[in-house]
């Protein structure tokens, strides 16, 4: 007898979903609705032993890795498969949301749910992690549990970082109960699957239910420091002037126009601004200020930075001002796997949901994920794109549809022919 994913209907509970959702919130929430639940707390560690406990009523297995990524394991029929992993984070914002990182592990604790009512085995194991530590707001860097398992990050330096307090992660993690055993680097992943609120607006304004990630953005950071010389606001004539700010705000504006030039996956911004020697009556000597600049392939982004080079030194030449660029961090355009983005559009299709390609503009989990094994993801949208906000908000019949997208898109990968 042959027994194929066509042969296999699992129907997902968004009730269910939704009521565990709603569940994990009432632990650090927050006055506006939100949640406060930083890595590696208190408040963390309940979170954790309550979706465990949700895990193993499951009748999953659970293991944890020496920086507390928690690895929830339903076996297959054939155990030597590497398992279709699913998963996302838990830990959250200061002033975070109720679905961002936590839909992506409940979703995947839901398909767990619908197989077992529906009594179907998968041929290989599923797993569902909770990976430590992505927003990295308390511990840096971020994303730090998915980085240090695919080898970005030495395992002492994560163990040792400290937060603004002098705690280090290594004697967190021992506090809540989450210093695992299972050594970093062995542990299999046959794919690896993310459902995510969108965390942006593009979905609700396309009217479409599921966006199908192609990839995500490259990304390249730079300090900048545009020095002049400090003067008298009043005495110094205009043309002798030697204006850090003036000189900064062509830098910035065309940081922007950069960005719509190569529209429409650029981005361009200017998230931070320094004066100095920020007085009223005193032309500014310095300006320092941070540029982000994103798209989604490596041809466009080597264009985006070699215009952003070109600008500055025009505008030193121009101004008669120093521009100095630091860069300070680049992370390259990570393309998803063709076959887990095929799995994820005909799932929505089978679904009859509507989907549209969209590109992620925001770091997650499932880009380091990339590195190793194949990589799909999965988006809905959020009320007015809004994330990483006490007020992040998310349709049930969404977290539902991209729950649905999601069991069978796993189920398209761990059930094969057999006889």
């Amino acid at each position: 007898m042959t027994t194929t994913i066509d042969e296999v209907s699992v129907k997902v509970s968004s009730e269910r979903l939704y009521e565990s959702l709603m569940t994990l919130a009432e632990i650090g929430a927050t006055e506006k609705g939100g949640n406060c639940r930083l890595a590696l707390t208190n408040l963390d560690g309940q979170a954790r032993d309550l979706v465990v406990g949700w895990m193993r009523d499951a009748g999953m297995s659970i293991s944890i890795d020496q920086v507390g990524n928690i690895f929830a394991r339903r076996p297959g029929l054939r155990n030597d498969l590497p398992p279709v992993m699913t998963g996302s984070h838990i830990d959250t914002q200061p002033t975070g949301g109720k679905f961002d990182g936590c839909f992506g592990v409940l979703a995947g604790l839901e398909v767990v749910r619908a197989l077992n009512d529906a009594q179907v085995q998968t041929d290989a194991p599923l797993e569902v992690v909770v990976w430590t530590n992505e927003e990295g707001t308390r511990f840096v860097p971020v994303m730090m549990g998915s980085g240090a398992f695919i080898g970005k990050f030495d395992l002492q330096s994560i163990l040792q970082s400290k937060d603004k307090d002098g705690k280090r992660v290594g004697d967190e993690l021992k506090a809540i109960g989450y210093d695992g055993d299972e050594v970093l680097g062995q542990h299999p992943v046959g794919a690896y699957f993310e459902a995510h609120i969108e965390q942006g607006p593009i979905l609700e304004h396309e009217q479409k239910t599921i966006g199908v990630v192609t990839g995500s953005l490259g990304l390249r950071w730079y300090d900048v420091t545009v020095t002049g010389m400090e003067m008298h606001a009043g005495p110094t004539p205009m043309d002798v002037r030697k204006d850090a700010m003036y000189a900064a705000t062509f830098i910035m504006q065309d940081v922007v126009q950069n960005a719509l030039d190569h529209a429409p996956h650029g981005r361009g911004t200017v998230g931070s601004a320094t004066v100095f020697p920020s007085s009223r009556n005193v032309i500014p000597g310095q300006v320092t200020f941070t540029v982000d600049i994103r798209h989604p392939d490596a041809t466009g982004l080597q264009a985006m930075h070699e215009r952003f080079e070109a600008t500055c030194q025009k505008v030193a030449k121009t101004h008669g001002v120093g521009v100095s660029i630091h860069e300070v961090s680049h992370f390259p355009p990570t393309p998803f796997d063709p076959k887990m983005v095929d799995a994820v559009r005909a799932s929505a299709v089978a679904n009859h949901f509507s989907c549209m390609d969209i590109v992620t503009g925001a770091g997650h989990d499932a880009v380091y994920l990339a590195s190793v094994a194949p990589t799909g993801m999965i988006f809905i949208p959020c009320k007015d794109g809004i994330s990483h906000n006490e007020i992040e908000d998310a349709k049930p019949e969404d977290l539902g549809a991209g729950a649905q997208v999601l069991c069978d898109a796993m189920l398209s990968q761990a059930i094969h022919q057999r006889d």
